[in-house]
Formats: C-alpha cells, structure tokens, sequence
C-alpha cells in the first residue's frame, strides 16, 4: 500500500428540506387547519478517527465527498426524513485544514473521535410550524437551509512516542527492525526508506511506546534536498528523538560530528519546536570498531560536540547495547505520559489545584 501523508479534498453536506405549505381536507371536517411539516435535516460530513488506517490513500483519488440532502415536509403533519450522514474514515493522527481560510478545523487524536467538516442545512418551516391563535390559516414556508461547502487538506501526523533521526545508512531502519515488531527495508545504499515506519517496542508486561522511524535527512532538508524534509512532521508528536550517529562510516573522509552539527541546523530551520525536543545522541554501528579504540573514539565524539544529553553506543545489527537503550527510553515516555501529582496537604489530603492560592 502507498503511503500517503497529505491531500486535499472537497466536502459538501446536503440541504435541508423545504418546509410545506398545507391544509387538512377531509370530509365532514370544515376549517381542518396547517398541517404542513417541515423538512428534514441535510446530512453532514464527518472525518472518524480509525486506528486501523495508517495512511491517506484512500482519498488520494476519491477527492470530492457528498452528503444527500434532507427530504421536503409533507401533509397530513408529516415531517421530511433527515439525510444520512457521510463518515469518512480517516488515521489517528490527521490534522483537518480548511484550505480558503487556512483555519485549523481539527486533529483527530482518539479512535472513534468525531470531526464535522461540513454541517448539513436544516430543514425548512411548514405552515404547521406558524400556527398561532392569531394566524389560524398561515401559508408561510420557508426553503431549507444549505448545507456548508469547503476544501480541507487532510494532514497526517504519526502519533509516535519516540522518532529516530539521522543521516541515510545510519542504522535507522536496523534499529527499529532490532527492537520491535517493524520490519522495514534494509539494504546498503541511502534513502532505502522511502516513507515512515512505525514500531510497538515491549519491554515488559503493560509496557510498551511506539517508535517511528522516517527517511534519512541530509544538509539542506529544510530547502527541500532529500526526502526526509517531507516526513518530518511525523517527529513533531513526539515525546524524544534518538540522533543516530554511524561513527564508522565506509567514507573516511566524513566526519560524524559535521553530520550532527548539519542536522541540528536543519532541525532549527524546520521547526525551533522540533528542533528544542530532548534529544539523545545514538553511536550507532560499533561493532566496526575496534574495542581497544572504541572508548577513544566515542569521548573524541562527546567532547567536539560537547554533548551533556544522555547517550548511548549500540550496534543494531548485533543488538549490543540496544536493550539498555530502550530500557532507558521507556523510563523517560513512562514518565512523560504519567500525570503530574496532585499536591497534598497532610492535614487534609489532596488539594484541588484549581484552588492553590
């Protein structure tokens, strides 16, 4: 299946039902009275959070999405029926923009979470809706209402708990094929990921983050070089980002610490938010080092980079040091998603914080 991560649709809900105007006429019953219903509501359009979906290519030629519109009011009392409701199915994650306005309409962020894109028309009044003791034969109806029409463009934005960053061929997609259920594309040649990954990584009963894995990013991503500018995104829900480091790499002459350097300018110009995220430094790929200059080289490392974050040296392809990598990961996502304690008096117990001073 294609990943799709963005495209633009046309929404359009139903008109509400004209309103009728009508008079009782049965025999033996002079002067029956208004007995024209109004009409019934248009359907509207409404984007369902799934959790089952991954990817918008359901909509990437499916580009226009009607609702019916409501049926006209009858006689005899009788109300129009109400249009059915178009759902769209859309991934969790997706962030729903009107394309006029460059409003944000909504993100859906639950299963099951419900959107309105487009809001059906009422229905209109029959003449049974102006009766009064003064207007005892109105003919007043009124048309429906229209039903709202609008372009969004669907924005997808994986909701992952941890996004691996770096160059291509730092050990990405080995990494997250080593620590969980993914099994993306590995081969020895740049950019073999073409679009995000995700990943479950266990590492116990009850718990377990998901782990996104995107494109390889190289200098000048924020201009548009590469592919991995048009995934990143997909990092700006997460709680922390690995830097993965290939600190042997087959090219002598690049320098690991350049490349991070190079990333975290491009991060800066993407976003200053992503770019602010905690993040840990991954050298990557120690197996292909010797272990007498092993030590040497990872503190030469730290030291021109002058890294106070956590780091860690792995080798995914052999999996040394991967375990306590997302042992460690796991302790920091467990302590983001945990609510923060309520403050507690001890003559009392907990304290509403709403009422602190």
């Amino acid at each position: 299946m294609k990943f799709v991560d963005e495209v633009t649709i046309d929404v359009a809900a139903g008109h509400g039902g004209a309103g009728c105007a009508s008079f009782r006429r049965e025999k033996f019953i002079p002067f029956g009275g208004p007995d024209g219903g109004d009409g019934g509501r248009g359907g509207s359009v409404i984007a369902v959070g799934d959790r089952n979906l991954n990817t918008l290519v359901d909509f990437r030629f499916s580009r226009r999405h009607e609702a019916r519109n409501g049926e006209p009011g009858r006689g005899s009392d009788q109300y129009g029926a109400a249009a059915d409701d178009v759902r769209l199915r859309m991934p969790v994650g997706t962030i729903v923009t009107d394309v006029t306005t460059g409003e944000v309409l909504g993100e859906l962020l639950a299963h099951g979470q419900q959107l309105v894109l487009a809001k059906g028309g009422d229905g209109g009044f029959g003449n049974l809706h102006f009766k009064s003791s003064t207007n005892r034969a109105p003919r007043q109806k009124t048309p429906g209402w229209p039903g709202e029409q609008r372009t969004v463009r669907l924005e997808l934005r994986l909701l992952a708990d941890v996004g691996l960053l770096g160059m291509p061929n730092a050990g990405k997609s080995t990494l997250i094929s080593a620590v969980s259920n993914a099994r993306p594309k590995v081969a020895d040649y740049p950019f073999t990921t073409l679009h995000p990954h995700l990943g479950v990584v266990r590492i116990g009963p009850e718990q377990s983050f998901v782990i996104a894995d995107v494109p390889g990013l190289i200098e000048g991503a924020a201009d548009g070089a590469g592919l991995g500018h048009q995934f990143l995104r997909h990092l700006q829900r997460t709680h922390l980002l690995l830097h993965l480091v290939d600190i042997a790499p087959l090219d002598e002459s690049v320098d690991p610490v350049a490349q991070v350097r190079a990333l975290e300018k491009e991060l800066a110009r993407y976003d200053p938010a992503l770019r602010a995220k905690p993040r840990w430094l991954v050298l990557n790929k120690i197996d292909a080092i010797d272990p007498d200059r092993r030590a040497a080289l990872i503190g030469s490392i730290r030291r021109r980079l002058r890294w106070k974050a956590p780091w860690f040296a792995v080798s995914a392809a052999t999996h040394e040091g991967c375990d306590a990598l997302m042992r460690a990961v796991w302790q920091h996502v467990d302590a983001v998603r945990r609510p923060p304690a309520e403050p507690v008096d001890p003559r009392f117990g907990p304290v509403d914080p709403a009422e602190t001073p």
